[in-house]
């Protein structure tokens, strides 16, 4: 009879958790869907790709608020409410897709629609792999959060020297984080809806899981497209 109660309340449990992790996808889903309008819109619009990706000085402006925008969702979650991070989230994403319409004047649509599948298919079973795995990934987010770094030192050193060699390992390797890190973060959305106690948080859980598999999908569909892409 114990036994039977145990079964029963964490069938209950588990059901609980993948109906909370479906606001997770949504918010996820809904950003990267706004991302996609905003960056076809700006790209078929000459005024807007003159102002926003032709001035230095707006594009890197974006670019900063982008930046902001994260450390206030991330660093100020606990201080701020549900609604006003879902509000900073819709806006990251649409400024994120005025930054992302570049792509579509680099890029053949059609080489966007194939990195854009292929982004999907590796991210939906990466994150399956990462909800339902019983291994403890805490390990592997520092060992991630190292090589991410060393992309990002790499991927500056290679603005100088401009080699299409070390833009392809560079691509390789970032592949690779991403794919770790989609599993990574879900485990870890997963564990941190398990705790939650109220509604407010699992509301801000959410939006704080959305952005980060937002960022996983967007840096992996950057870095396959880098890979397969040709240049206009």
């Amino acid at each position: 009879m114990y036994q039977e109660k145990i079964i029963a309340f964490n069938s209950k449990s588990i059901a609980l958790t993948k109906s909370l992790f479906t606001r997770v996808y949504a918010w996820m889903f809904a950003g990267l869907l706004m991302s996609a309008l905003m960056a076809f819109f700006v790209s078929t619009q000459p005024a807007l790709v003159k102002l926003f990706l032709q001035n230095k000085f707006m594009f890197f402006g974006l670019i900063i608020g982008e930046f902001l925008l994260v450390i206030l969702i991330s660093g100020m979650i606990n201080r701020i409410s549900s609604a006003t991070a879902g509000a900073f989230f819709a806006a990251y994403s649409l400024m994120n897709g005025i930054t992302l319409s570049v792509i579509f004047l680099i890029y053949q649509i059609g080489t966007i629609s194939l990195a854009f599948g292929i982004t999907a298919v590796t991210f939906g079973l990466m994150s399956l792999i990462g909800y339902f795995t019983k291994a403890d990934l805490s390990k592997l987010g520092s060992i991630l959060f190292m090589g991410l770094v060393g992309i990002i030192l790499a991927s500056i050193v290679n603005i100088f020297l401009k080699s299409n060699f070390f833009d392809w390992i560079i691509s390789m390797f970032g592949v690779l984080i991403f794919v770790g890190l989609t599993a990574y973060d879900t485990n870890k959305i997963k564990m941190m809806l398990n705790r939650a106690d109220s509604d407010e948080t699992i509301a801000k859980i959410a939006v704080l899981g959305a952005l980060s598999l937002y960022l996983d999908f967007i840096n992996l569909f950057l870095f396959i497209l880098r890979l397969i892409g040709r240049r206009r």
